[in-house]
C-alpha cells in the first residue's frame, strides 16, 4: 500500500464526524538539535496524530512524538525522493479531508527553502485551515555553534540568504543566482542546498568582484552531535570541502564574519565541534 493510500484505511469513520477537513500544522524542527525545538512545536509534537516528516529532521526530534501517532517519511534528498512535491501535497489534503490532524514537520523553518510556502498555499486554496509554527533556521542555528554571527556592525550590516541548486546538464549546469548583488561587500551570504555546485559559487563570485580571499566556511550538520566546519577562502574553500570530504546536510557561509570563528567557537561552551581550517582563512 502507497502512502497516497494510506488515508483510506481510517476516513471512513471520521469523514462522518469531521464534515470539515482538519487542521495542518506546518512545523519547524529546528536546524537538528531536539533541544532547540520551540516550545510551540515541542506540544504540537506531542499531540500529534499523524505527521508527515522530511528527511532534514534532527535526531531526537522525533521521539518527543508519541508512539500512538502515525508516522510518514516524505523526505527529499538529492537523487532521492521518498515522494514528490505534488504527492506530499496531496496526501496531506487527502488526510485532513478525512479529518485528521496533520502534523507537518521541517528541518529549520517552514518558510525558509522548506517549500512550506507552496504547501500553505495549496492548503489555502483547497480551504484547509492551517498554521505555521516557525523554528530557529539552519542558518542561525549554524551561526551560533559554529561561532560566525550572521551580522556585525564592523562587518557585515546585511544578510543574504539563497539557495544553490546546480541547473542544466552535465559541464552546462549552473547556479541562477544574482551574482552582483551576492557579491557586493560589507554583507554575509548563507547559501542552502549548494555543496555540489560550491565551485561555481565561489568562481562566479570571485568572476563578479568578491575577493578570492574572501573568508568562506561550510557547516555541516549544524547543531548536531557530529558538526564540522570546514574554513578557508572563496578560493580554497572547494578543495578544502572536496579532501576533507563534507557532504550534505551542509550550509555555506561567505563574508568576513567567518574570522569571527577563531574567537566565539572556541569560547563557546555550547559547541564542541570540529574546525579545520585553510590557510589564508
Amino acid at each position: 500500500m502507497s502512502a497516497l493510500d494510506e488515508p483510506l484505511r481510517f476516513d471512513a469513520r471520521s469523514l462522518l464526524a469531521a464534515g470539515v477537513p482538519a487542521k495542518v500544522t506546518l512545523v519547524g524542527a529546528g536546524p537538528g538539535d531536539p533541544e532547540l525545538l520551540t516550545i510551540k512545536a515541542a506540544n504540537a509534537l506531542r499531540a500529534a496524530q499523524v505527521v508527515l516528516h522530511d528527511s532534514l529532521v534532527g535526531d531526537g526530534v522525533l521521539d518527543v512524538v508519541p508512539p500512538t501517532a502515525h508516522r510518514i517519511y516524505v523526505g527529499k534528498r538529492a537523487g532521492c525522493h521518498a515522494m514528490s512535491q505534488r504527492a506530499i501535497i496531496e496526501l496531506m489534503l487527502q488526510l485532513a479531508r478525512s479529518g485528521r490532524p496533520v502534523l507537518r514537520l521541517k528541518g529549520g523553518d517552514p518558510y525558509v527553502f522548506g517549500r512550506g510556502g507552496e504547501e500553505a498555499q495549496a492548503l489555502a486554496a483547497a480551504g484547509v485551515p492551517f498554521e505555521v509554527i516557525p523554528g530557529i533556521s539552519a542558518a542561525q542555528g549554524a551561526a551560533a555553534s559554529a561561532g560566525m554571527p550572521l551580522t556585525h556592525r564592523d562587518h557585515a550590516r546585511a544578510l543574504v540568504f539563497a539557495t544553490g541548486h546546480l541547473q542544466g546538464v552535465g559541464d552546462a549546469r549552473t547556479v541562477d543566482l544574482d551574482w552582483p548583488m551576492l557579491a557586493r561587500p560589507r554583507q554575509t551570504v548563507v547559501i542552502y542546498m549548494g555543496l555540489g555546485a560550491l565551485p561555481v559559487i565561489c568562481a562566479q563570485l570571485m568572476q563578479h568582484g568578491m575577493p578570492g580571499d574572501t573568508p568562506a566556511a561550510t557547516v555541516e550538520r549544524a547543531t548536531c552531535a557530529d558538526e564540522r566546519t570546514i574554513a578557508g577562502t572563496l578560493e580554497t574553500l572547494p578543495a578544502l570541502a572536496r579532501v576533507q570530504g563534507v557532504r550534505s546536510p551542509a550550509l555555506i557561509v561567505i563574508g568576513e564574519v567567518v574570522r569571527l570563528r577563531d574567537t566565539l567557537a572556541m569560547t563557546n561552551t555550547a559547541t564542541g565541534a570540529a574546525v579545520v581550517n585553510a590557510a589564508g582563512a
